[in-house]
């Protein structure tokens, strides 16, 4: 039985909703719903505890799974019996687990990030619990952002080594709060994910342009953001259409300067409102307007990204600055 929440997007299974002696069997149920046909197994068989809430979020799927331990199977029959083969994208932020797809076994710690094909037969083990975020990803969004999207292995962003460290942040941070995904618009977000993804995963895959002509097109890329600062949901997809590049191409010049789309706009934005809050001439200009003019959707939003970002909120920045 499905559990419905007070947002009619969001999607979520609890075992409370059964007995005891057939919480197992839901749960198989939930998971192979909610995911694809999977066999699960658990020594925590008679008490077994889970709970899974599903989230989507433009192309993809946030999967926020919190239970008992337990051992996930994805054999041939079911990847035969299967239509769409997505991958998954999976982090834990608490506990170690194992891996196992073509023939290799991975130890894996909290904070990594593993890419999963469901078109190859793998095994997960969660030998203590299971608290992960699993994300979902069509393949035709996985060869949006990956030059090789296919492997027989899984492939691993490791939560301490270059853009792993940022990919795992976002992971670990939506697999605890899934619903902060609501905060932000559905494709910045989906675009966000996937130049991390590609960062972490392919580094050695550059865009194909010198140095140069890498600049040259980040210094477009942020003038062009500049000017459209004011369009809520402002995506990296818009700006590389109407720059003539590729969305790929243009994510792979702002991973060369170190730098992020989704992380370029948002300090944009940031610089701008500030600007405008410190100028006398926009003094009788409400703060939740200048936000709404910089692309916050809303005053709430606004507030907190410029709270986080300069210590005080736009209201007392404005009264401090203006004496």
């Amino acid at each position: 039985m499905q559990v419905a929440p007070p947002d009619s997007s969001v999607r979520r299974w609890t075992t409370d909703a059964v007995a005891d002696e057939q919480r197992l069997d839901y749960w198989v149920g939930a998971i192979c719903e909610a995911f694809l046909e999977m066999g699960c197994s658990s020594r925590a068989a008679r008490r077994f505890d889970g709970e899974l809430t599903s989230l989507p979020v433009a192309d993809v799927v946030f999967n926020q799974v919190i239970s008992s331990t337990q051992d996930v199977y994805r054999t041939p029959t079911a990847i035969a019996r299967g239509g769409a083969h997505p991958y998954y994208l999976i982090t834990q932020w608490r506990y170690p687990w194992q891996l196992r797809q073509g023939g290799r076994l991975l130890q894996l710690r909290p904070g990594d990030a593993a890419l999963v094909d469901s078109a190859q037969s793998y095994e997960l083990h969660f030998p203590e619990a299971v608290g992960c975020l699993s994300v979902q990803i069509p393949r035709f969004w996985a060869a949006r952002w990956l030059a090789m999207p296919e492997s027989t292995q899984a492939r691993v962003a490791a939560r301490d080594q270059d853009w792993g460290r940022m990919l795992s942040a976002l992971c670990v941070q939506l697999g605890q709060q899934p619903l902060l995904a609501r905060g932000y618009p559905a494709a910045l977000l989906s675009d966000h994910l996937g130049a991390l993804l590609a960062a972490a995963l392919e580094p050695a895959v550059t865009s194909g342009l010198p140095a140069s002509g890498r600049q040259a097109l980040l210094e477009r890329a942020r003038d062009l953001m500049r000017q459209r600062l004011d369009e809520i949901g402002l995506t990296a997809e818009r700006v590389a259409v109407e720059l003539g590049v590729s969305v790929r191409t243009l994510h792979r010049c702002f991973t060369a300067a170190d730098a992020s789309f989704a992380g370029t706009l948002r300090r944009l934005r940031l610089e701008q409102a500030r600007a405008w809050l410190a100028q006398p001439r926009w003094a009788r200009v409400g703060v939740g307007e200048i936000g709404r003019l910089c692309g916050f959707p809303d005053p709430s939003h606004f507030t907190r990204e410029f709270q986080q970002a300069f210590g005080q909120t736009p209201a007392r920045w404005r009264r401090t600055t203006h004496g």
